[in-house]
C-alpha cells in the first residue's frame, strides 16, 4: 500500500508555460534581445528557471556570435528573476481535477509531498497563488538542497522526512526528469502525459504506469485501498 506520493509541479501539478515565457519575453525586451518561440522555451522547462534561461543564451549566443562579451548574462538572468517574481501564479493554473485528486489522496491516509526543479521561492508562490500550498507539508525546490532532481539524494531526503520506505511511495512527474529521479530512488515512477517533457511523449521515458490525468491516480489509490480491505 502506497503512504507516499511526491509530485513534480510544472507540468505535472499546473501549467506555468505561458508565465515562464512571458517573463523570458521581457528579461529579451529589456536586453534588445529577439523574442524566443513559446515552444523552444516550453521543451526546456523542467530543470529550474536559472538552467533554462543559460540554455536560451547559449543559444541566442550561438546564433549571433557578435554577441560574445558585448551581452551581460548576467543583467539578463536579473531581469528574468524580476520579471518572474511578478508574475509566478499569475498565469498558471491547475491541471484539470487537480486539487479533487489531492483531496482524495489524503483522506485515504496518503502523504504528500512536492518535489520540483524550480526554484523554492518561485515554486512557493507558484502554489500559494494556485491554492494549493496547504496540500504539501513539504516542498523541494531545485535549490532546497545541495542536488536537485534527478539526484537520488533528493528523494533519499523526502523519504527520510516522512519515514516512508521507497517500497512504499511513488513519485510523479511528466518528464524523463522525474522517471530518472524515482529509478535513482527506487520508488513507483508514475507519469501523466499533459506536460512539457521537451517535446517528446513521456510514454518514450518508461515509466511504471502512464496516467491518462490526475484523477486517474487517485482511482488507482483508493481502488487499490479498497482491494486490500476487502
Amino acid at each position: 500500500m502506497l503512504r507516499l506520493i511526491t509530485f513534480d509541479l510544472d507540468g505535472t501539478l499546473v501549467d506555468t508555460a505561458g508565465e515562464i515565457a512571458e517573463s523570458v519575453h521581457r528579461a529579451f525586451d529589456d536586453a534588445g534581445l529577439a523574442r524566443r518561440p513559446l515552444d523552444e522555451i516550453t521543451r526546456l522547462i523542467g530543470r529550474g528557471a536559472h538552467a533554462l534561461m543559460h540554455r536560451l543564451l547559449e543559444r541566442v549566443m550561438a546564433e549571433r556570435p557578435g554577441l560574445a562579451g558585448g551581452l551581460d548574462t548576467g543583467h539578463v538572468l536579473e531581469r528574468f528573476e524580476h520579471h518572474y517574481g511578478e508574475l509566478a501564479g499569475c498565469i498558471a493554473r491547475p491541471y484539470p481535477g487537480c486539487e479533487a485528486t489531492l483531496e482524495r489522496l489524503r483522506a485515504h491516509g496518503v502523504q504528500l509531498a512536492c518535489v520540483t526543479n524550480k526554484e523554492q521561492r518561485h515554486a512557493e508562490r507558484v502554489l500559494r497563488a494556485t491554492g494549493l500550498e496547504g496540500w504539501f507539508p513539504l516542498l523541494i525546490g531545485g535549490d532546497t538542497l545541495p542536488v536537485k532532481k534527478p539526484d537520488a539524494a533528493v528523494m533519499a531526503h523526502v523519504l527520510r522526512h516522512f519515514g516512508v520506505a521507497a517500497a512504499q511511495t511513488a513519485h510523479v512527474g511528466d518528464s524523463a526528469i522525474d522517471v530518472q529521479t524515482a529509478r535513482a530512488a527506487g520508488v513507483l515512477a508514475w507519469a501523466v502525459p499533459h506536460g512539457y517533457n521537451a517535446g517528446v511523449p513521456i510514454a518514450d521515458a518508461g515509466p511504471d504506469h502512464l496516467f491518462a490525468d490526475l484523477p486517474a491516480i487517485a482511482d488507482r489509490v483508493c481502488s487499490t485501498t479498497a482491494a486490500l480491505a476487502s
